[in-house]
C-alpha cells in the first residue's frame, strides 16, 4: 500500500477574520489547528504532509510551521499562483484574487503519486474524522473517492452566517453537493438565505462538507480537466471561483467519480470571526483536559 499523503490548503486569507488563520496560535503550547490536524492524521497512519502555500510567504512557513515535522513526516510545499493556468489561458487584468480550493489542490498536482486526503488548514476536523479517512483510503481504487460530512449544526458561527456545502447521501454515498451562503442558526434549524425565492429552512443534522476528502492520484487530471472548463465559461472573470466541493459533484452527476460519504465526523470547530477565537480556545482547552491530546503537542 503506498503511502498516505495529507495535503494542507494552507493559502487562503481569512477576509472576514482578517489576517492569516492558518498561522494563529490556538492551543496551550502555541499550536494552530494545523498541527492538530496532523497530529491526528500521523495517529491514523498518514506519512506525507504537502503544504499549499502562497510563495510569498515561503520563509516564514517554513520557520514557523514546515520546521517542527521535518525529521517526523515528509513535507513538500506548493504554491498556489494566480498565473497557474492551463495552456491557452491568462490571468484577465481584473482577477486580483485566487481561484478558490479546486485551484489551490490542483497546485498539489506534481505532489502527490498515491491515494491522499485533503483538510482546510485552518479547520478542527477532530481525531475520528481524519482515522475513518485513512482506513477509507488504505482500501481506495482509481475512480473512487471520500468526503467525510458533519452534522451542519456543529459548523455554524454564533457570530454570523457562513456557507456549507450542503449534501445529499444515498446508501452512503454522495449524491449532490449544493453550496449555501448566508446560512444561520435560528432555534432547532438552520436557514439559508442566499436562495432567490427567499430563505431556504435547512436541518440541522443535515450532513455538510467542510472539504475533508480523500482522493486517488488520477483525481488531480479530472480536476484539470474542470479547470479548462471553467475558466472557458468563466462569467465573472474577477470573482469566479473554481471551488473543490463543485468539482465532487461534478464528477458524481457525470458519472466518473463514485464518492463514499463517510458520517464518522464527530467535532469539527474553525474560524470564520474573530469572535470565534475564544471559543475555538475553550473547546481545544476541554479535549485536552479530557485526554484526548496531550498538553504540548512538541
Amino acid at each position: 500500500m503506498a503511502d498516505l499523503s495529507l495535503v494542507l490548503l494552507a493559502a487562503g486569507m481569512g477576509s472576514r477574520y482578517g489576517g492569516l488563520k492558518q498561522l494563529e496560535a490556538f492551543g496551550p503550547g502555541g499550536e494552530t489547528l494545523m498541527d492538530y490536524s496532523i497530529h491526528d492524521a500521523a495517529r491514523a497512519g498518514f506519512t506525507r504532509l504537502v503544504f499549499v502555500i502562497r510563495k510569498d510567504f515561503e520563509a516564514d512557513f517554513n520557520a514557523r510551521v514546515a520546521a517542527k515535522y521535518k525529521g517526523k513526516l515528509a513535507v513538500e510545499l506548493a504554491f498556489q499562483a494566480l498565473d497557474d493556468l492551463p495552456a491557452g489561458h491568462a490571468v484577465p487584468p481584473e482577477r486580483v484574487k485566487p481561484w478558490g480550493t479546486g485551484h489551490a489542490l490542483r497546485a498539489a498536482r506534481k505532489a502527490v503519486g498515491g491515494p491522499f486526503g485533503v483538510v482546510n488548514a485552518d479547520d478542527f476536523y477532530g481525531r475520528a474524522g481524519l482515522a475513518g479517512l485513512a482506513e477509507w483510503l488504505r482500501g481506495s481504487k482509481e475512480g473512487q473517492a471520500a468526503l467525510v460530512t458533519y452534522p451542519l449544526g456543529a459548523t455554524l458561527s454564533a457570530h454570523g452566517t457562513v456557507s456549507r456545502g450542503v449534501c445529499a447521501v444515498k446508501d452512503g454515498r454522495l449524491a449532490a453537493v449544493t453550496e449555501r451562503a448566508l446560512v444561520a442558526r435560528q432555534g432547532d434549524h438552520a436557514w439559508a438565505a442566499d436562495a432567490p425565492e427567499g430563505k431556504q429552512r435547512l436541518a440541522l443534522d443535515a450532513p455538510v462538507s467542510l472539504n475533508l476528502f480523500g482522493f486517488q492520484p488520477g483525481f488531480m487530471a479530472e480536476l484539470d480537466r474542470g479547470f479548462v472548463d471553467f475558466l472557458d465559461g468563466l462569467p465573472d472573470p474577477a470573482k469566479g471561483e473554481y471551488q473543490l466541493p463543485g468539482q465532487v459533484n461534478r464528477g458524481v452527476q457525470e458519472g466518473w467519480l463514485d464518492v463514499r460519504a463517510l458520517a464518522c465526523g464527530e467535532k469539527w470547530f474553525g474560524i470564520t470571526y474573530p469572535q470565534d477565537k475564544e471559543a475555538v480556545k475553550a473547546q481545544l482547552k476541554e479535549l485536552i483536559e479530557g485526554g484526548e491530546y496531550p498538553r504540548s503537542l512538541f
